[in-house]
Formats: structure tokens, sequence, C-alpha cells
């Protein structure tokens, strides 16, 4: 989609979770091996859709997160293509040993959906808010980790990862955020896209954050005429290194953006690969060590740094650099 057709009109709005939930029941449609576990959290997880068509195949597992991931792994085992939802504070937070020993070490093909992530949970609070789930599966081995940016995204992540061999995880947000990609925009695990083009600082964003990279890069070219390319990272495991070496060499420079610990994360993780492949000036958006707290998802993102002007800030820095 052209970025000023982009920035201009008035997108559509969804959550990931619902891109996710609209996924499950197509899946269940075409594949009778998929089978999705919940823990007490049908409708938060959007899972309760699938449940009305498949009754059959859904497994409400209550209040039990661990043990939904010792079964997932069972029924992986026989053939079975699990998806095990639960909040991402509780899965991972709390299935991390299950899934490192039951899921990981035997590369068993189950699907970790962790919905409700980031400060954008809101007046939930700090409980709640997961901002350390992409660090803790990302260090797994085998553990593949995806972010979607939108409820498009979602929605082709969770068809591609049916069909991805070995554990996958799913962040996924409850707020509703803009659509910038579509339903027949390419979507690969482990492939980057540009959503813009620019020459000067590349904005590499992960989840509904993106939108808000995408609102930085328009306001610096029209204050400062300096062009900003934007590109969503929605594979956090495996990088995609080629597109990090190409967009490196363009623009020298690099901001990330993400809803999760600067710590472990996406900044991380693109940081990790460039200081032994190819160093540049890094400036990382994300939460500041430190956890969130109850209140209107638009505030917490001002209040903590995550908006497009936190952004510009970073890219007035990184280009100091």
């Amino acid at each position: 989609m052209n970025k000023e057709r982009l920035l201009s009109q008035k997108l559509k709005e969804g959550s990931t979770r619902d891109g996710f939930g609209r996924a499950l029941v197509e899946l269940g449609k075409k594949n009778h091996d998929v089978v999705v576990l919940c823990a007490d959290v049908a409708e938060s997880t959007r899972t309760h859709w699938f449940a009305q068509k498949y009754p059959d195949r859904f497994i409400e597992m209550g209040v039990s997160e661990q043990n939904m991931i010792g079964v997932a792994a069972g029924l992986a085992m026989e053939g079975k293509v699990p998806f095990a939802t639960a909040y991402a504070v509780f899965s991972p937070g709390r299935t991390w040993d299950q899934v490192r020993v039951s899921v990981c070490y035997s590369k068993l093909n189950v699907k970790i959906i962790g919905c409700h992530a980031g400060l954008t949970v809101g007046a939930d609070g700090a409980t709640h808010q997961a901002l350390e789930d992409i660090a803790l599966m990302r260090v797994l081995p085998n553990m593949t980790v995806i972010v979607p940016c939108d409820e498009h995204e979602a929605y082709k992540a969770t068809i591609a990862a049916a069909h991805y061999p070995g554990p996958v995880y799913i962040r996924l947000t409850r707020e509703k955020t803009p659509c910038i990609t579509s339903l027949k925009s390419s979507f690969e695990i482990g492939a980057a896209s540009i959503i813009k083009q620019g020459s000067d600082v590349t904005i590499i964003g992960a989840g509904p954050l993106v939108h808000q990279a995408l609102c930085a890069a328009r306001d610096m070219e029209k204050e400062y005429g300096i062009h900003i390319q934007v590109m969503n990272m929605a594979t956090i495991k495996p990088l995609d290194t080629e597109a990090l070496r190409t967009v490196a060499r363009k623009t020298r420079a690099f901001v990330t953006v993400e809803d999760h610990q600067k710590s472990g994360g996406l900044g991380s993780a693109i940081a990790e690969y460039m200081a032994q492949e190819y160093p540049i000036p890094i400036e990382m958006v994300g939460i500041d060590d430190t956890f969130g707290e109850s209140g209107p998802a638009d505030a917490l993102i001002e209040k903590y740094h995550l908006d497009s002007s936190a952004i510009m800030d970073a890219l007035n820095r990184v280009l100091k650099k």
C-alpha cells in the first residue's frame, strides 16, 4: 500500500487476537488435526469461535497452563497440531519449564499463543502486562517467535504457523490497532518486509507499534526532510539477517521499536547480530527495565515513551551518531 495513502486515510482497525481467532476457524475447516487448548480464557483469546464450530477438537484446560503445555506436547506426539492459548504472562510466563523440556527439547509441533501481551492490556496493570515473553521464548533452542503487526498479519501468521514444523510462539495483543497490511500482502515466517522506503535511517518494528513507526517517519520527513525507511520484522526468531545486512548498507543506522523490555527483545536480537556482522549505530525504543501500570492503552504508550514522538527522539539521537 502506498505510504502517503496509508497515513492519510482512516485505516481499518482490528486486534491481532481477532486475526488469530478467525484463522483458527479456517484451519479447523481444512485440517482435522488442528486441536485448540485454552486455559480458561476462551473469549479473551478468541478461541471460543473455534470451540463453537469444532467442540470435539477444543479442550478447556481450566486455570492450568503448565498442564496445558504437557497435554499439547502429548497431542503433538500423536500427530495433532495443537494450539495452546493463554495470556502471555501465564504462558510462557508460568509454563517456561514445560515449554523448554516437553516442547522445545523434543522439537514437537506445538503452537503456543501468548495473548494480551505488552502495555496495551491497559487497566489490567503490571501483573498482566507481559513485557518479557519475547526474551523468554527467543532464548529457547528450536523455538520460532512471531509478533504480528496487525489483525491481517496475525491471521496470515497463524495459517503459516500451522504448516511450519516445530515449536512456534505467536505474541498477540488485545487492543484494536490500525491495519497497515492486507490479507493479500505476502507473509513468510523468517522474512521481514519493507513498509516504507527511505535512505537516511531505518526503523525496525514488531507488533502494532509498527504503525507508530510509520507516523514518526511521516513527521520526520515533514519537519526535517529526512527520509526514513520502515521495516516490519514480524519474525524475531529466526531473524531475517539478509534483510538486515541489506538495509544496514543502505541507511547505516537503525532504530528498533517494540512493546517489550529493551533487554532480550527485538532490539537485543538485532544488536547482537549487527555487532558481529555489520556494526552500525542503533537506538532502541522499548520498555526501559521497569514494570507497567494500570491505565488507558494510549496513555501508557505515551508515558513509557513508545509513541511516535519518542521514536522521533530516537531517530534524532541515532542520526547524531
